[in-house]
């Protein structure tokens, strides 16, 4: 198995997960907040999507889906339609609320597609090309992408172990 078919098969096993953890809810589940300051599963779902949009189209020189497919309009969000969630308050959070699953997994599918194209066009040396200068040592794209692999699983599991928690407790 080549690089590609690795980040291509890892990207899917995000969208399972993503999907496991969305899939079939209603909008009280999807915004419900186990406390206070805690992440809903629609701001997790909208937030990872949101990285993984922004990064991706970074490292391919393209428009992020959600600036560029209308998804910042269909949400509605109260932010600058540049946020990807990072470093939100709690009160930010709170402001994500989606009416169905469909939207969360509306985007997140049109993100993954364009994900998908773009890795599978990769080959071990694009791999070592310089992304991000920002850090020491500078990041290249292949650490970018399994960074943003391990935030995805993060996120996506944390919403799936919010929607066990409200599944439990109905």
């Amino acid at each position: 198995m080549n690089s590609a078919n690795m980040l291509a098969e890892a990207f899917e096993r995000v969208r399972e997960a993503v999907h496991g953890a969305a899939g079939g809810l209603g909008a009280d589940d999807l915004n419900a907040r186990p406390d206070g300051d805690a992440n809903s599963i629609s701001w997790l779902i909208w937030h990872l999507t949101r990285v993984q949009d922004d990064h991706i189209a970074d490292a391919a020189g393209t428009g992020q889906v959600w600036l560029t497919k209308g998804w910042a309009d269909r949400f509605g969000l109260p932010f600058d339609e540049t946020a990807t969630g990072y470093g939100h308050s709690g009160d930010e959070v709170a402001a994500v609320q989606v009416d169905s699953a469909d939207l969360l997994l509306g985007y997140y599918d049109a993100v993954h597609e364009q994900t998908l194209a773009f890795v599978r066009g990769l080959d071990g040396r694009g791999l070592d090309r310089i992304v991000d200068e920002a850090w020491s040592p500078p990041v290249t794209l292949g650490v970018r992408l399994i960074s943003v692999i391990a935030e995805d699983l993060q996120h996506a599991g944390q919403a799936a172990y919010v929607r066990g928690l409200r599944e439990r407790h109905q």
